[in-house]
């Protein structure tokens, strides 16, 4: 669950950088916090030392008269003996202690191409990414534990293959508004994680517009700044970069509840992000919004889509909690809510909810599990409910909070593992 901000660095399938010590630069990064993560693509200029080698081994994929390439060799996925190669080459880059890969691209396999597998260009076409996702997880998987990659193009199935993101937007509120609706679109076809390119690629960012799209961004299942530099938040200044980082201490704090989302959702299928519809579709008015989104159960988002602090909010059925504030206000209507002054964009939590929180680290492998603080929202409800789920054990837990004979909010049932050290603070 990494905030990445730009890649470190492009590099061929197989090769690192020239310094003088690779590993030991990774390693340092590391013993750091940060994890390197690398983009890739399956296609070789001929500049490239490889295009010669993949076409001597027939890895790829021929033109209509049966011919290699004489430009990009796109590599043929559908042959197996292309897929180890290019995994063979991945893998020495993993074993140098890279972490994962952006695994760009995919999209260009020709539909006029001849193919190892004997199939038209048309069928292997819209195949040709899934292959390009499993291939690239799954060597990520069998080297670093982490079924993971970044990939831009998808097929049907590619969801077993996390994560996708939205490609590379351009740096305008249309943009940011139309990312999200591409995101909400994507989940309903399946996909439960995705991201996107926090500010818009093409261009540098608006420090405005950076500000209001990364407050999305936190809410997503993965969060990443990428695209045309600068993009360093200290590059914008040292109020900006205060800014930059409120926000994103506030990922970080809710790392807890969007771990145990994240884990619902890889069980049931169901997005992180979804459309409002999804959760309350009995709701008719939800059908209709599509600028604001439910980030698991409990949290609704509803993004500033234009330099302005305050918006209309369709709430569905119930009662919903500012984030803030902990004004209350009641669902099935709209209402004009200001953001709060830690973030620029609108938070509700649903009334009842424990949200966990856990204390502001450096980095994830910092993270205090046993040191939970339950944020109860809606305090009055009966009972409170909410989700947990620590990493290393790996179930997810269904927590009910009711009120004890002293007043208090207390957990009741079976506790989790490690939930002595617990602290439940009620907001509003």
């Amino acid at each position: 669950m990494a905030v990445f901000v730009n890649g470190l660095f492009y590099t061929l399938p197989g090769t690192l950088p020239r310094f003088p010590d690779p590993e030991g630069m990774i390693r340092d990064l590391k013993e750091s916090g940060f994890r390197l993560g690398l983009w890739q693509l399956p296609y070789f200029n001929p500049r490239n030392r490889l295009h010669r080698e993949a076409i001597e081994k027939e890895y790829a994929i021929l033109n209509e008269r049966g011919k290699p390439p004489v430009d990009d060799v796109v590599l043929d996925l559908s042959n197996p003996e292309a897929v180890r190669w290019y995994q063979g080459l991945l893998e020495k880059l993993l074993r140098q202690g890279v972490a994962a890969f952006t695994a760009d691209f995919g999209e260009a396999a020709p539909l006029n191409g001849i193919y190892a597998a004997g199939r038209s260009g048309f069928h292997e076409h819209n195949l040709y990414p899934l292959r390009y996702n499993r291939a690239v997880a799954e060597v990520t998987e069998r080297v670093t534990g982490e079924r993971i990659a970044w990939s831009r193009s998808a097929w049907a199935g590619s969801q077993r293959y996390p994560l996708h993101w939205g490609g590379d937007p351009e740096t305008t509120n249309g943009a940011m508004a139309g990312s999200l609706r591409g995101g909400l679109s994507l989940g309903l076809c399946g996909f439960p994680f995705w991201g996107h390119f926090i500010g818009g690629f093409a261009a540098p960012p608006d420090p405005d517009l950076y500000l209001r799209w990364l407050a999305f961004g936190v809410f997503s299942s993965h969060t990443r700044c990428h695209g045309t530099p600068p993009r360093e938040p200290w590059e914008f200044g040292q109020e900006f970069a205060e800014s930059f980082r409120r926000i994103v201490e506030l990922r970080y704090r809710l790392l807890p509840y969007i771990y145990a989302q994240a884990k619902l959702s890889s069980e049931t299928g169901h997005p992180v992000l979804r459309t409002l519809f999804f959760e309350y579709p009995e709701d008719p008015t939800g059908w209709t919004v599509e600028d604001e989104y439910m980030f698991g159960e409990d949290i609704l988002v509803a993004p500033l889509f234009e330099e302005i602090r305050e918006r209309p909010v369709y709430l569905p059925p119930g009662s919903w909690v500012e984030y803030f504030s902990g004004k209350t206000y009641g669902g099935s209507g709209w209402h004009r809510i200001r953001a709060g002054e830690e973030i620029p964009a609108v938070v509700l939590v649903r009334y009842g909810a424990a949200i966990p929180h856990a204390p502001l680290v450096q980095h994830t492998g910092e993270l205090d599990w046993g040191s939970i603080e339950l944020c109860v929202y809606g305090a009055e409800a009966s009972p409170v409910t909410g989700r947990f789920c620590r990493p290393e054990e790996g179930e997810l837990h269904t927590l009910r909070l009711e009120r004890a004979d002293d007043g208090n909010l207390r957990v009741t049932g079976e506790r989790p593992p490690g939930s002595s050290g617990w602290t439940v603070r009620e907001v509003g």
